[in-house]
């Protein structure tokens, strides 16, 4: 069964709610100033859930009401229907949450394969800007362009395939081995709740599935059609997607920035939580006249 609610020591469980749009049942944490202020959607990468903006979120939160969602499936957020774990689905339904809570994402900052259903979500609502960190906004080169998205479809639909790599993957050892092939270092705790994720083969079969489904190649056609605003982080560490892959996505789009930082693994918003929080806070910033 797929677990609905973190666990106590889960970061931030406080602002944690469940919320139901269909398909899904929706792991959601808001947080943010008393006032009114602008909304900021976060959206984690795939195999990871609101716990990977552990650290940045309290930051941008002095300045917007952020909110952070688990993709269908992975964290606590319960899978409603399989056949949505795509990119288009994903954001259809993102946007449908959206509506049902009144939600108005002025910026919407994803990391990863998060950054890129925060696109696609540019086109579905009146997003201010967008903010992608380590973006994995590249096709498959190669064989892999046809090869790793079958594998991860078989996998995905063979039965006790995800309870077998939950078991085999969810120790200490391979946890700290997957994160550091990312060129990342975190804390413990990060660790920790990492390996809480792979131990759950709920979140593990949601991430296969997301890997099956995902296509970006119409998304990335349109990129020079997208008037938003865009700001592309990359990290020189990254083992997992290397910058060049933000400055193709740029040269395409009317309206990117790529910022590079020197150090940092894939993980680096998590590394580097006050530099990334810097960074897309001064972006936002209107110039002084």
């Amino acid at each position: 069964m797929h677990p609905l609610t973190p666990p106590p020591d889960w970061p931030h469980r406080h602002t944690s709610q469940q919320i139901a749009t269909r398909p899904h049942l929706w792991h959601v944490q808001v947080m943010g100033p008393a006032h009114p202020c602008p909304d900021l959607l976060l959206i984690h990468g795939a195999g990871g859930a609101t716990h990977s903006f552990r650290h940045l979120m309290p930051l941008l939160a002095e300045h917007y009401r952020c909110i952070a969602v688990d993709l269908p499936g992975q964290g606590f957020t319960r899978l409603g229907a399989r056949g949505r774990c795509g990119l288009d689905a994903m954001a259809e339904d993102i946007a449908s949450l959206s509506a049902q809570q009144g939600w108005q994402p002025a910026v919407i900052v994803g990391h990863s394969a998060g950054a890129a259903v925060a696109l696609r979500l540019a086109e579905l609502l009146p997003v201010q800007a967008v903010v992608g960190i380590n973006a994995a906004l590249g096709s498959f080169d190669g064989a892999a362009g046809w090869l790793f998205p079958m594998m991860a479809k078989l996998l995905a639909l063979t039965p006790f395939v995800p309870q077998v790599f939950s078991r085999l993957s969810g120790t200490e050892p391979r946890v700290r081995s997957l994160l550091a092939s990312t060129g990342s270092q975190i804390e413990p705790e990060g660790i920790a709740q990492y390996l809480t994720l792979l131990r759950s083969p709920g979140h593990v079969d949601a991430t296969l599935a997301m890997m099956a489904q995902w296509k970006l190649d119409s998304m990335l056609a349109r990129l020079p059609d997208l008037q938003t605003p865009c700001l592309l982080i990359t990290a020189a560490k990254d083992r997992a997607v290397p910058p060049a892959v933000s400055h193709r996505a740029a040269a395409l789009m009317p309206q990117a920035t790529v910022i590079d930082l020197p150090d940092h693994g894939h993980l680096v918003h998590e590394e580097a939580a006050e530099t990334i929080a810097g960074l897309i806070l001064d972006y936002l910033t209107p110039p002084n006249p």
